[in-house]
Parts: C-alpha cells; sequence; structure tokens
C-alpha cells in the first residue's frame, strides 16, 4: 500500500517539534510558503486563489475557482461540468474548491519546495538559540574553547550543550592579558551582547569586562545575591586590578566583610577565577568627598576639597603616602577616578601647606 506523502510531512513536524525544539505551528507556515512556491514553479505562477489547510491528521492544498460556462482564465475558473465533479450543486458564478495534487509537482518545484522547508528549520532554529541566549546578556557562562585564530588570538567559544549549543566570539581585545587558551580548554566567559544577523545570532562574550567580577561576587556572597549587599560601581583593569564599591542595605551588615568572607575565602575565590587579579573592595558613600577618600583606599586622605567644576575634588595626603595613592603608573588614582566618577587631583600635606 503507498504512503500518503502528507501524512510522512505531518509525522514529520511532529518528529521537529519532538527533536529540534521547533514548534509544529511555525513549520506549518513555512509548508505553506514552499507549496506555494512549489506550485508557481509547476503552474501557471498565480497564487492568490490558492490555499493550504493543515491539520492533525491530513495536509489539503487547493485552488478556489469561479464556476464558468466557457474557461477564459485557467488558473481562477473551472468550467460547469468539471466543477460538478466537485460539487453537483454548484451553479455558474459560484465558487468550488479544486484540489491539487502535490505529490504530481514536478522535480523543481520539489526542490523548490524542499529548500523553502530546510530554510525555514535553519531560520527556526537560529531564532530559538537568539531567544535563549539573549536572556543570558550579562550572565557568566562556562564554554569550550574550539578554535584559536593564531593571527589575531581571537577565539571561538562553544557554549550550552546538545542541541542548546552555539559559538561566541571572544576578540582578543576582551581576553585579559597573560591569559593563555588552547583548544579543549574550559573558559568562563562574560555575555557582553546577544546580536542577530543573517548567519544567526552572534554572541559577544568578555573575560576583561567589569561586569565579570560583579557577577563572580553574586555568586560568591550570598548577601549581594540575595540585595542585603549592593554593588554600586566597578572599575577595573584586567588582570592586574579592580576596584569595587559596595554599600550595606541591612545597616547591620559590614559590606566589606560580607565581600571579603570568613578568612578572605570569598574574595580569594574570585580572585582564584581571575588569576590573581588583585581586588579592593571600598564602600560606596553618597557623599562625594568621602567616596572619594574611601576609594583611594589603600592610602591614607588627610583631606577631599571639591573644586570649582563640582566634578573635580583636590585631595590631600600624607607625604609618605603620595606614591601610594597615585598607585603604579597612576593605577590607583586612575581607578579611583573611574569608581567614583570624579576627576582627581591628589597633592601631597608639604605641597598643600606651601
Amino acid at each position: 500500500m503507498p504512503t500518503n506523502p502528507n501524512t510522512e510531512i505531518i509525522a514529520a513536524l511532529r518528529q521537529l517539534e519532538r527533536e529540534r525544539g521547533i514548534p509544529a505551528d511555525y513549520m506549518t507556515d513555512r509548508i505553506t510558503q514552499a507549496l506555494l512556491a512549489a506550485y508557481k514553479k509547476d503552474r501557471t505562477g498565480y497564487t492568490d486563489n490558492v490555499y493550504v489547510e493543515l491539520t492533525e491528521n491530513n495536509l489539503r492544498m487547493y485552488a478556489q475557482k469561479e464556476v464558468v460556462e466557457e474557461v477564459v482564465t485557467p488558473a481562477t475558473e473551472i468550467q460547469l461540468d468539471a466543477a460538478r465533479k466537485i460539487d453537483p450543486n454548484c451553479a455558474v458564478g459560484d465558487l468550488v474548491c479544486e484540489d491539487i495534487q502535490t505529490q504530481a509537482f514536478g522535480r523543481i518545484a520539489a526542490q523548490t519546495a524542499k529548500q523553502v522547508i530546510i530554510q525555514g528549520i535553519r531560520e527556526a532554529e537560529r531564532g530559538m538559540v537568539f531567544d535563549r541566549f539573549s536572556s543570558k546578556e550579562h550572565e557568566i557562562l562556562t564554554g569550550t574553547v574550539l578554535r584559536v585564530d593564531n593571527n589575531t588570538g581571537d577565539l571561538t567559544v562553544r557554549l550550552g550543550q546538545g542541541t542548546d549549543r552555539t559559538e561566541a566570539w571572544l576578540s582578543a581585545g576582551e581576553q585579559v592579558r597573560g591569559e593563555n587558551y588552547l583548544e579543549g580548554d574550559l573558559i568562563r566567559v562574560y555575555v557582553v551582547e546577544v546580536r542577530r544577523s543573517t548567519r544567526g545570532p552572534q554572541i559577544i562574550v568578555s573575560r576583561t569586562h567589569p561586569g565579570l567580577v560583579k557577577r563572580l561576587f553574586e555568586l560568591n556572597v550570598p548577601e549581594i545575591a540575595s540585595g542585603d549587599v549592593e554593588i554600586k560601581s566597578v572599575a577595573r583593569e584586567a588582570g592586574s586590578r579592580t576596584k569595587m564599591a559596595v554599600y550595606a542595605v541591612d545597616r547591620n551588615l559590614d559590606p566589606v566583610g560580607t565581600c571579603v568572607g570568613p578568612r578572605g575565602a570569598r574574595v580569594a575565590a574570585v580572585v582564584d577565577e581571575l588569576h590573581g587579579e588583585k581586588i579592593d573592595i571600598v564602600v560606596w558613600n553618597e557623599d562625594p568627598a568621602q567616596f572619594v577618600a574611601a576609594a583611594l583606599a589603600p592610602a591614607d586622605v588627610l583631606s577631599v576639597t571639591p573644586l570649582s567644576d563640582e566634578k573635580s575634588f583636590r585631595v590631600i595626603v600624607p607625604d609618605d603616602q603620595l606614591s601610594l595613592a597615585i598607585g603604579k603608573e597612576g593605577q590607583n588614582a586612575r581607578l579611583a577616578a573611574r569608581l567614583t566618577g570624579h576627576k582627581i587631583d591628589i597633592k601631597p600635606a608639604s605641597a598643600a601647606e606651601a
């Protein structure tokens, strides 16, 4: 007994839904488009009166035609005698639905239909990947290094497992200097952005983004995850040093001590993940002057004075603390300025007295 091709199509839809998660309703639309494209290739090319009905158990394609005495336009008209084989009670001027046998389409028409369906499957899978990973923007994911571009240093990272997996791009500029990865290595990355593109979703990941530090503390400090302690700002020079400002919503908590953890275990876990990057944790303060003073830690600050533009501050430190306040190659002062959002002019006490 010959197999009904329409039944095969319905079975294939159910299989796609089970194995790849592509909704049958989506593929129904694509199959409708495919059949109309095949009809155009095989017939007159006029499809305004052609319809496809796909139910749970059957697929039907038909052309709605006007019953006439003499056919002038075969695509839209049908002679009365032929129409009465479809509907014995029809009369001239009525509309009847003439079945179209899809299995009778020619080879080129069938290839056209196949291409439309394949393209529909690809688009559906890309759409699902985009939806899945766009919800993971600003999160940390663990991936596997697939390829290393020896010319640029860029990495291709596979994220996810099975049908949920996709590839992400980690450019050389988003990698921490001194970190080296080989194909097959596991790597934790911060998802910066998920973009739509003609080749599917483009996932941009980073190892240098300040958000990576923030998310690592959320994973290691329950009080941050619960909202009892907030991370107000992060300034980072990846691979070298990070400054992070925290604030306790619960006044009974010490925000810095909470982040450091018992015997420094919590901050140590983050430092290990960042391969030894130094982390300064300071208390955020709504008073800009006090915040600037805290941000220059570990240096002691004698005074902080706002300047005329209200975005700059002059900071006075003990003479023996000047190099500590500025930091190696200006790093401490630079990170403090970025953390607070203010310009900082640091002077030794002796210069201030003069």
